[in-house]
């Protein structure tokens, strides 16, 4: 791929994520927080968490990052001190939204598979510590990518772009925390929600056969079973959730682990071929696209989901053609 190619598909890529990205996540966050959707509060407080968060990585990751370093590669964003505070908030916005995806799974899977811990743990008062819990924790995390930067050009005593530190490469410590933070993202988060689906399916398929035996002995084998039928919408939902997240943090998992293995740089460029780049920003690519998708599952498997965003949308144009008649 040439690099004007290249660019054309980044620069129109970025700006179609945005604008799909900011209303849909908007719509979510509005429509969730009424409490129309038959959900749980506990559940409601995770998704909404979850919408904002993807909201804000769509705002700062691709609007304020990648869109403005497109279009506007010389304004003030990209003066070394805004640059490099931007570095650091995209780290802690991104690393939020995947562990609060890791909270919501461990949520589910503590609803599906552990009756009586359920009571106790799945609760709005537990959801609003966990994601505070997790919120803080990813901005602690990141404050010191803040200081891994120094400038690439300085202009009139102006300080312009980021550049990683040579210390970066050659300091044990650094080396350290750069191992440490890519473990912690993707590699856990990928890891546990792996793991956490594989028991929750386990519990799900041991669960349903005792269930259909029970049922059998009792002669209710025609009937509906209204309590797996809630069970199925719930697992439905968060199969969809974690699934995509596994399916657009793959490549960026793998490009980690090739990384690694290769040892090359992320940042200094060295060995760094086309085909490293492709799948380097392949990477990026799908995991910002992660930050879109979870709207459209909403609205794919959750049927009052989909009545309030239809009311939603017939709210404005009934509005509009009152005012024409």
């Amino acid at each position: 791929m040439h690099g004007s190619a290249k660019g054309l598909v980044f620069a129109i890529y970025y700006p179609v994520l945005a604008v799909i990205g900011v209303p849909a996540n908007l719509a979510v966050i509005v429509i969730l927080s009424r409490g129309r959707c038959g959900l749980s509060r506990c559940i409601t407080y995770y998704l909404v968490s979850m919408a904002v968060t993807d909201l804000l990585v769509i705002i700062t990751v691709v609007i304020l990052n990648r869109i403005a370093g497109i279009y506007f590669p010389d304004s003030f964003l990209s003066i070394t001190p805004v640059c490099s505070l931007r570095s650091a908030l995209n780290y802690a916005i991104i690393d939020s939204s995947v562990w609060l995806t890791v909270a919501f799974t461990f949520d589910r899977f503590m609803a599906i598979c552990c009756q009586k811990l359920k009571t106790k743990y799945c609760t709005k008062e537990t959801a609003t510590w966990i994601i505070g819990i997790v919120s803080i924790l990813s901005c602690l995390k990141y404050i010191f990518m803040y200081f891994v930067y120094e400038p690439l050009y300085i202009i009139n005593n102006v300080p312009w772009f980021c550049s990683i530190k040579s210390i970066f490469y050659t300091s044990p410590a650094w080396t350290a925390y750069d191992w440490i933070h890519r473990t912690l993202n993707p590699c856990l988060p990928f890891v546990l929600i792996l793991l956490l689906n594989a028991l929750t399916v386990r519990h799900i398929l041991v669960a349903s056969r005792v269930r259909r035996r029970l049922r059998a002995h009792s002669n209710e084998e025609t009937q509906n079973d209204p309590e797996m039928e809630k069970r199925r919408k719930s697992i439905v939902l968060l199969f969809a959730i974690s699934g995509s997240f596994i399916l657009l943090y793959l490549v960026i998992l793998i490009n980690f682990l090739y990384v690694r293995i290769a040892k090359f740089s992320y940042f200094s460029g060295s060995n760094f071929t086309e085909s490293n780049f492709i799948l380097d920003q392949s990477g990026y690519m799908f995991q910002l696209l992660s930050s879109c998708i979870n709207p459209f599952i909403y609205a794919g498997t959750q049927r009052k989901f989909r009545e309030e965003l239809k009311n939603g949308v017939k709210y404005p144009l009934s509005l509009i053609v009152k005012l024409f008649k």
